[in-house]
C-alpha cells in the first residue's frame, strides 16, 4: 500500500514547480504576486516536510510575507507613475521600458548555468554518509546554545550570518539613495475593518516575534524569523498610518539599521582582543553574547524590513520642492 505522505509529497512538489512556472509566465502583475505568495507558502510547507522548520519559518515570514508586501508596494508605485492608479486595467500594467532581448537571453543563460551547476553538485554529492552532523553534535556543548541551527548560524559560521545582516543594511542604503527625488505614490486608504484587524493583530505579532527570538537558542526560531515577524508590526503601522516617519526620526532609523551589524562586529573584535579568534566565544559567556547579538540583530532586521517597505528616506519640506514625503 502506498504511503499517503508519499502521495502528498509528490503533489506538493508538482504544485511548487507548477506555481513557479505560472509566476514566470503570467502577464497580470497582481496575479503574479498572488501566485508568488502561494508559491512561498508551499515552499515553507516543503521545508517542513524536509524537517527544516527554521528554514520554513524564514521562508514564510521573509520569502512570503515581507517580500509579498514589498512586491505589492512596488506594483502600487508602478501604477502611480504610469498614471493608471485609478484604472481597473492597471493590475496588468506592463513595464515602463521594454527589456532588450540581449538582457533576456543573458539572464536565461545565467539561470541555465546555475541550474546545471546545482544539478552537477547534487549528482556529485555522496549518496550516503554522516555529513556534518557528528561535527556539529560534538561542538554543541561549547556553542553556548542548545539548538544546532542557532549554533551554526551564530557560532560556527558567524561570518556568513554577519554578511547577511550587512546585505540588509546595504539594501536599505541603496533604496534610500535611489528613491531620493522620486515622486511617492499616495498610500491607499484603509477601511474600518482593516483598522480593527490591525488593532487586534499588532499585540499578537509582537508576542510571536519576541517568542521566536527568545526560543531560538533551544528550538526553531531566532533573529531572522523573529525580526521578520516584528517587521509586520512596522508594515501594519505604516499601512494604517498609525505611524508616519518624520525627518526628525532619520537619526533613530539610521542607528537602528547599523545596530545589528555594529553589535556583531563589536563582539567579534571584543573576542579577538581577548586573545581568541573572532567569534570564538569563551564557553562561559557564549550564550550571553549570542543572545545579545540576536536581540540587537532582530531590532535591525525588523526596522530595516519595515523601512524597505516604506521605501524612501523621510526628508524635510525644503529638500523635496515643498513636499513632505513621509
Amino acid at each position: 500500500m502506498t504511503d499517503p505522505l508519499v502521495i502528498f509529497d509528490l503533489l506538493l512538489a508538482a504544485s511548487v514547480v507548477a506555481l513557479a512556472v505560472a509566476v514566470l509566465g503570467v502577464r497580470d502583475l497582481f496575479a503574479a504576486i498572488v501566485l508568488f505568495v502561494i508559491f512561498g507558502l508551499l515552499s515553507a510547507l516543503s521545508w517542513v516536510r524536509l524537517s527544516a522548520p527554521d528554514v520554513a519559518l524564514a521562508e514564510a515570514a521573509i520569502g512570503t510575507g515581507v517580500t509579498g508586501a514589498l512586491l505589492l508596494k512596488t506594483l502600487h508605485h508602478l501604477r502611480f507613475v504610469s498614471g493608471t492608479l485609478d484604472q481597473q486595467a492597471a493590475l496588468s500594467v506592463t513595464p515602463l521600458l521594454p527589456v532588450p532581448g540581449a538582457v533576456i537571453w543573458a539572464n536565461a543563460a545565467f539561470c541555465g548555468l546555475i541550474t546545471l551547476g546545482l544539478a552537477a553538485a547534487f549528482l556529485g554529492a555522496p549518496q550516503a554518509g554522516p555529513g556534518f552532523d557528528p561535527l556539529v553534535a560534538d561542538a554543541m556543548p561549547q556553542s553556548g546554545v542548545e539548538h544546532p541551527v542557532t549554533g551554526v548560524l551564530l557560532n560556527f559560521r558567524a561570518y556568513d550570518t554577519l554578511m547577511e545582516v550587512v546585505v540588509l543594511l546595504a539594501a536599505v542604503i541603496a533604496v534610500w539613495q535611489i528613491e531620493r527625488g522620486m515622486s511617492d505614490a499616495p498610500a491607499p486608504v484603509m477601511g474600518e475593518v482593516w483598522q480593527g484587524f490591525a488593532r487586534l493583530a499588532l499585540p499578537a505579532i509582537v508576542v510571536v516575534g519576541t517568542y521566536l527570538l527568545w526560543v531560538g537558542a533551544e528550538a526553531p526560531g531566532g533573529a531572522f524569523q523573529g525580526g521578520a515577524v516584528l517587521a509586520a508590526v512596522g508594515l501594519l503601522l505604516l499601512l494604517t498610518r498609525a505611524y508616519v516617519p518624520r525627518p526628525a526620526h532619520r537619526g533613530i532609523a539610521r542607528g537602528a539599521f547599523v545596530l545589528g551589524t555594529g553589535a556583531f562586529a563589536a563582539v567579534a573584535l571584543l573576542v579577538a582582543g581577548g586573545g581568541r579568534v573572532a567569534f570564538e566565544y569563551p564557553p562561559e559567556h557564549a550564550k550571553s553574547l549570542i543572545l545579545l547579538i540576536e536581540g540587537l540583530v532582530t531590532i535591525s532586521i525588523a526596522i530595516t524590513l519595515a523601512a524597505l517597505f516604506h521605501g524612501r528616506e523621510p526628508v524635510a519640506l525644503s529638500t523635496q520642492g515643498g513636499r513632505n514625503d513621509t
